[in-house]
């Protein structure tokens, strides 16, 4: 598990450091709100064990909660080069390679990103006009598409950001090291070509 406060990890330039900070406070608030729903399951589980009463729509809740907490932590995920690689195929290639693959790949997951986001603004205004509900708990479902669509919008900015960041990486023919540190081949500076 890597550290969050890793040196390797935070980037050094204004705009990477205020992306760094407000992703690292989104992911403790996703893990907090998946707190909140592990605790709520649980205390579902023991009322229905015990008292035979338990939580009305604790799985509407707990569904509602846990994409909150996924889209929360997303941001910090891609900043810190936590998403998975194919590093089975990417493990003998040369660093240029491998850092051509994250452009390749950060452009794709930006188009994914901003797509979602767009349709995802229309699909809250179409269940707000139609004002649709959760089955158990009459929950207006609108509700979370506002916070989903800023955290949305936030994980294209910091995907933006990254596929810059490989960029300039590309171009200066250089690595910037995993947080883990796990990958040492890609660790080492290689000289421009």
């Amino acid at each position: 598990m890597s550290d969050m406060t890793s040196d390797n990890a935070r980037p050094t330039d204004p705009v990477g450091r205020v992306l760094y900070t407000i992703a690292k406070w989104l992911a403790v608030f996703g893990g907090v709100i998946l707190s909140g729903m592990a605790l709520l399951t649980a205390t579902s589980v023991i009322g229905r064990s015990l008292l035979a009463e338990p939580i009305p729509g604790d799985f509407e809740l707990v569904a509602i909660g846990t994409g909150l907490a996924v889209f929360a932590f997303l941001p910090w995920c891609q900043l810190v080069r936590g998403n998975v690689l194919v590093d089975f195929f990417m493990s003998a290639a040369p660093p240029r390679a491998q850092i051509f693959a994250d452009v390749v790949g950060g452009v794709a997951y930006l188009a994914i990103a901003a797509l979602l986001t767009w349709r995802m603004i229309f699909g809250g205004i179409d269940m707000y006009k139609y004002n649709e509900l959760s089955m158990t708990i009459n929950f207006p479902r609108w509700t979370t598409f506002p916070v989903s669509i800023l955290l949305m919008s936030f994980l294209t900015v910091v995907i933006a950001y990254t596929v810059g960041r490989s960029v300039a990486e590309l171009r200066a023919g250089r690595y910037i090291p995993d947080p883990d540190g796990d990958r040492p081949d890609r660790d080492q500076d290689t000289p421009s070509q």
